[in-house]
């Protein structure tokens, strides 16, 4: 299956395009065409700035009526891809995909008075408190601790891998609230201000040498009641429908669609034998191995996305998609890194906190591939690791 669009979403396809090629800064491009090496929060924030002001672009399947465009399936499918193979930044997933949502779906009118023009515009940024020392895999058995005092929660304890805490200006986090029955009752959605008296930061650099990671910290931090989201003791559900937001293009086939771009462009400049790499038949067997299976990847997520109730009608084919989309986009990496060969092992030029802007001693790529390549190997973890998904998967299709 592959789905024809119609001409009126052709022509929005190019809509998009041009506006893409007339309004994303050059800086931003050339990040992008980098791995997104060196692309900041800040710089998700101007972007997301410039669409916003372009009729709600930057929020694109939220209705009208809270700041979106209010486009159909297929134009949220479209946009995604041109935005990705036109080496543009990434939505702010937490704000336009996954928060926002759930605010218009659980909210007060408070609530989405103060938060979704914020989101939808880039001036907050917000970070998840989702998974514990302890409580990873099995996100139920979160043990940091809210305790209502009046028209306050008092929260203790810790959350961590919250990625870019330092920048955010919210937290969205789950909270024990309750321990008297199932683990998953007693579970309440809290926005943190990350500017509370209490709340430390600490910094886990990963691999590469990245600091996107943290741990975040609570000691007696206070939070107004008016800041949770849904019924106290009952957010096991909001939680899951949050995540289960990241359903639309959980397959990342866009991404994957430029490093594969990126990844060509290398091997066609990279000598092998006095040849270019990309034709030695071996490599070039490779690189058409895992074209074909992305293309494979893309007709999937059409078929499930497109199909009977739409995206809204997923489940485990949800899991299914991550699983596959994250492994073939390491798969890609992979090859970037054996394409650059003996200089993947080369430090680039530049102080420690500013390698992926530093000048390469060799192939630009080693400025990035490498970089990528290790902080990538996370993406078979997050938003719950290959393993869970697996499980979610048997589950749904046998039944174990």
């Amino acid at each position: 299956m592959n789905i024809d669009f119609d001409d009126d979403i052709e022509e929005f396809r190019n809509e998009v395009r041009a506006f893409i090629h007339a309004n994303l800064p050059d800086d931003l491009r050339d990040k992008v065409r980098r791995e997104r090496s060196g692309l900041t929060p800040f710089d998700t924030k101007r972007w997301t700035r410039i669409l916003h002001d372009h009729g709600g672009w930057s929020c694109p399947s939220w209705p009208t009526e809270y700041g979106g465009p209010g486009w159909s399936y297929e134009q949220q499918y479209v946009f995604e891809r041109e935005l990705r193979e036109n080496d543009a930044p990434p939505l702010d997933l937490f704000s336009a995909g996954m928060v926002g949502p759930a605010l218009i779906e659980f909210g007060t009118d408070d609530l989405r008075q103060r938060f979704l023009p914020g989101l939808a515009n880039g001036d907050i940024l917000l970070c998840q408190g989702y998974s514990e020392p302890n409580a990873g895999s099995d996100l139920a058995a979160l043990q940091c601790r809210a305790v209502r005092e009046g028209d306050e929660y008092v929260i203790n304890g810790t959350k961590t891998w919250t990625s870019s805490a330092p920048y955010a200006d919210y937290l969205f986090g789950l909270f024990r609230t309750d321990s008297s029955g199932k683990k998953q009752h007693g579970i309440t959605v809290l926005f943190v201000d990350m500017k509370s008296p209490g709340l430390s930061i600490s910094p886990i650099l990963s691999f590469e040498g990245g600091d996107e990671l943290n741990q975040t910290y609570f000691d007696n931090v206070r939070v107004p009641v008016a800041n949770r989201l849904g019924e106290e003791h009952k957010g096991w559900s909001i939680g899951k429908y949050i995540l289960g937001m990241e359903r639309f293009g959980s397959a990342e086939v866009g991404l994957s669609t430029g490093t594969l771009r990126r990844l060509k462009e290398i091997a066609g400049e990279e000598p092998a034998n006095g040849e270019r790499l990309i034709d030695d038949p071996e490599f070039a067997r490779e690189v058409a191995s895992v074209e074909a299976a992305l293309r494979q990847l893309e007709l999937t997520e059409q078929r499930f996305l497109f199909g009977p109730g739409g995206p809204d009608a997923m489940g485990f084919e949800a899991s299914l998609l991550k699983v596959k989309g994250t492994e073939l986009h390491q798969q890609i990496l992979t090859l970037m890194v054996e394409a650059i060969g003996a200089y993947g092992h080369v430090e680039p030029d530049g102080e420690p906190d500013d390698k992926a802007n530093a000048m390469p001693l060799g192939p630009e790529a080693i400025g990035y591939a490498a970089h990528t390549y290790f902080n990538m190997r996370k993406a078979t973890i997050w938003g719950g690791s290959s393993e869970i998904q697996k499980n979610i998967i048997a589950k749904a299709v046998l039944g174990l």
